[in-house]
């Protein structure tokens, strides 16, 4: 998520909120879902890769923010999954801010295309944010939650996927920039690989894998998009991980409203209906401390068998 929104947003973005009141559980199970792969290692050694020292925190234009972008665009390849025709990378070149104040920053999104068994030229995009804030005062953020989490999360969508396509085409994009200002997001929307008005739904996955306590996957955007909330309420918890909407209402004011608090932000600027998933904060949201050890796998497995039947259910549900 981004420290620049964050900024903007009041109260501390280091403090647990631990208020959920108002908030409605998930209904009863929805008819059953293939069946999915319980071998969750790929996506715990994509998550500890990504979120590894030699990352360097993956900040956007930095070595270590190359070598991330270099290890999804393999994993994609290797699972043969197509670049759209524009191309496997997306490059920019945009203004954003840091610590110190603006600065023009050289980034690069990463695409990949499934295409639709059903609804082919309708797509849902599918983002999260593999950049990082670096290297701050000597020492490496690396971002194990924020985000290597929602990366993690999106490349097991995608393997799944590959093996049993959509009935929407999808389109993979692993943005840069988020961290300096939603510049990768702003980037894709402004130069799309499709036209905007072919876009059904932005997903969008920022931090998917912990909480301080009583882990919920929250999901923002169904007040702005109130058909979608009917899709996802009937699906089930996973393993003591269940979907709570909110934080997207006028009554949700400052840090406690995430409307624009990630990369969906530019998609809901530009009047596409979005959805993002994404944990609640905690202590070690960017600190240092946000690293591979604080994960507990069985939660971030859940988390992302969730968000699998998440996207199982739009993807069923939208256009009908």
């Amino acid at each position: 998520m981004s420290r620049t929104l964050r900024a903007l947003l009041a109260g501390s973005a280091l403090i647990v909120l631990a208020s959920c009141a108002g908030m409605e559980a998930t209904g009863p199970a929805p008819e059953a879902a293939p069946a999915a792969s319980a071998d969750y290692s790929q996506l715990i050694a994509d998550l500890r890769t990504l979120s590894a020292d030699d990352m360097e925190g993956r900040d956007t234009g930095a070595p270590g923010g190359e070598r991330a972008r270099a290890y999804i665009v393999g994993r994609l390849e290797a699972l043969g999954i197509a670049a759209p025709p524009m191309g496997r990378l997306q490059p920019w070149e945009m203004q954003g801010r840091n610590r110190e104040g603006p600065r023009t920053y050289n980034g690069v999104n990463v695409l990949a295309v499934i295409p639709g068994t059903r609804v082919t030229d309708r797509y849902i995009v599918i983002t999260a944010h593999y950049d990082h804030v670096g290297i701050a005062d000597g020492q490496i953020h690396n971002g194990a939650d924020d985000n290597a989490s929602g990366v993690a999360t999106a490349l097991e969508i995608a393997t799944r996927l590959k093996a049993a396509p959509p009935e929407h085409s999808v389109i993979f994009a692993f943005l840069d920039g988020e961290e300096r200002g939603l510049l990768g997001a702003r980037h894709f929307v402004e130069a799309p690989p499709v036209p905007l008005s072919s876009i059904a739904l932005n997903l969008n996955f920022d931090m998917t894998a912990r909480a301080e306590t009583d882990m919920k996957l929250w999901v923002t955007g169904t007040y702005q998009n109130p058909t979608l909330r009917p899709i996802l309420e009937p699906v089930a918890a996973e393993s003591g991980v269940a979907l709570a909407f909110g934080k997207d209402t006028p009554e949700d004011t400052g840090a406690n409203n995430w409307v624009e608090a990630s990369d969906h932000a530019a998609f809901y600027r530009a009047g596409l209906p979005f959805l993002y998933l994404g944990v609640d904060y905690h202590p070690d949201y960017h600190r240092p401390t946000d690293d591979f050890d604080k994960v507990d796998p069985a939660l971030f497995a859940a988390a992302t068998e969730l968000s699998w039947q998440s996207f199982l259910a739009l993807d069923r549900g939208l256009d009908r």
